[in-house]
């Protein structure tokens, strides 16, 4: 095999791979995400031992443990191109040998948790309760651009989608990924399920209005009515699918879990979002340490 081009794999100086500027000795086996660089203290602060910080650009990283598990908390920034960059080089980090620039001949499988805000969809999940998303739809058009193989019943999930929302290419061209099991079914109790919708903005392509119209004025209320059996769509953000799709191609346990901060049909907002966030944080890490 070749090895990658340095234009395509670049490594910095330090022996470091390029945006997030982390060696393959200092990312965990284990890696949560936020997307608030300020998060990540507030995760590490849980753990028992800090042996790494680092802080280049928008992507922050602290690695260390709790107990005997090593984990890293890794700030990815807003949106799914952002999550592009971050799971092609965690996986990198993982796959493939910096030094040769091959790829390693056994694949390492990350375990992949984003921890965030999300705003409900559905009146019965309220503000300060937490999703753990089953499914991740995109709406951001990222994992076109890539190799994304569905099962039955994410065809079947995506058709009906479709069908129900009429959205079409001159929008947008969905794609559907589901979470990782081993790491979903830890998250049964306490937590919503539901497909989280992942869409490339934060107004207009979240139903917003401010001073610009929108050219799909009614996708709130399809978004909240769509059912496919037991599937509904719990929430929307801005990186789940991405994360979900990526880490499907690659070969990565992923999950996203999300504290609602907005209800969009109530149209409530939480009265402490920082303590309903600190909230997931402590329960999510809990769960995740007892189940390695």
């Amino acid at each position: 095999m070749n090895a990658l081009a340095a234009s395509e794999l670049i490594v910095n100086e330090r022996g470091a791979i390029y945006h997030i500027n982390c060696r393959p000795e200092e990312i965990a086996p284990l890696i949560i995400t936020v997307g608030d660089p300020d998060r990540v203290p507030v995760i590490s602060k849980y753990f028992d031992e800090i042996y790494f910080k680092n802080s280049h650009r928008e992507f922050v990283t602290h690695t260390g443990r709790i107990g005997n598990q090593k984990v890293s908390v890794l700030s990815t920034g807003i949106g799914p191109d952002n999550i592009d960059i971050v799971l092609n080089e965690l996986d990198a980090l993982a796959n493939i040998d910096l030094v040769t620039r091959q790829i390693k001949p056994h694949p390492v499988s990350l375990k992949i948790v984003r921890m965030g805000t999300a705003g409900s969809l559905q009146k019965d999940i309220p503000v300060d309760s937490f999703v753990a998303s089953t499914h991740g739809l995109g709406l951001d058009n990222l994992l076109n651009f890539y190799l994304l193989e569905n099962n039955e019943e994410e065809k079947q999930i995506l058709h009906a989608f479709q069908t129900h929302t009429q959205i079409h290419s001159a929008f947008t061209n969905p794609y559907i990924s589901g979470a990782g099991v081993s790491l979903l079914k830890n998250f049964a109790k306490g937590y919503h399920p539901g497909i989280t919708v992942t869409c490339p903005g934060f107004y207009g392509p979240q139903g917003r209005v401010l001073r610009m119209g929108l050219k799909h004025p009614h996708l709130i209320n399809q978004l909240t009515s769509f059912r496919f059996g037991n599937h509904q769509i719990g929430n929307f953000e801005m990186e789940t699918s991405a994360i979900y799709g990526m880490g499907k191609i690659l070969g990565h346990q992923c999950l996203s879990l999300s504290v609602i901060v907005a209800n969009r049909v109530s149209q409530d907002f939480s009265r402490n979002a920082t303590l309903a966030i600190e909230n997931l944080i402590k329960t999510s890490l809990d769960i995740l340490i007892s189940n390695p």
